[in-house]
């Protein structure tokens, strides 16, 4: 094996991104080893990207404020939000076990707008949400941005793939330079 630390991983999260993978993860990396390559592996099929942007700002601290190397092992789905938290570990510290695939695409909302009351008080209600999408949007590219950052997949390829759900096999990935390598 070419890299044998990936084979036990010190923290390993699975299922759906929430705030119970956030404390799972706050207890696995607690518990984890103070030294050395720390190794993260996930399977989901997505969530919520503000819990994995917390996640994802934790390893980023980490490896900013103690210089420790940090690894990102994808298991079977990288979808969604599992890609969010994948773009926190720098592409030459990303790897995917053969077969799995990633999934990206744009961040979705639902809700409706209550205009109800009286006529000067709606424009407020409408402007407060379009600045809620205003601001999701440049959340959005931020995490495109830094998903891409390193490999050879242009900003722009990824807009405009994830509008449509981009699933991209292992292989792939590394072809594209979006992980180190395939395991």
């Amino acid at each position: 094996m070419k890299y044998p630390l990936l084979a036990r991983p010190h923290i390993q999260l699975y299922g759906t991104v929430d705030e119970v993978m956030y404390a799972g993860f706050k207890d696995q990396l607690a518990a984890a080893p103070t030294d050395g390559a720390l190794v993260v592996s996930i399977t989901t099929l997505g969530g919520d990207p503000e819990m994995a942007r917390a996640m994802g700002d934790s390893i980023r601290l980490l490896r900013d404020y103690t210089g420790r190397e940090t690894l990102f092992l994808g298991k079977v789905a990288v979808y969604s939000a599992g890609a969010t938290f994948m773009s926190a570990f720098p592409v030459e510290h990303r790897f995917l076990t053969r077969g799995t695939r990633l999934m990206l695409h744009e961040r979705q909302m639902s809700g409706s707008i209550d205009l109800s009351g009286p006529l000067t008080n709606l424009p407020v209600v409408l402007k407060a949400k379009l600045h809620e999408i205003e601001q999701s949007v440049l959340i959005q590219e931020e995490e495109f941005r830094a998903i891409v950052n390193g490999s050879q997949v242009p900003f722009e390829t990824l807009r405009e793939k994830a509008t449509s759900n981009w699933y991209i096999d292992a292989e792939e990935a590394r072809d594209l330079g979006l992980v180190l390598d395939v395991i």
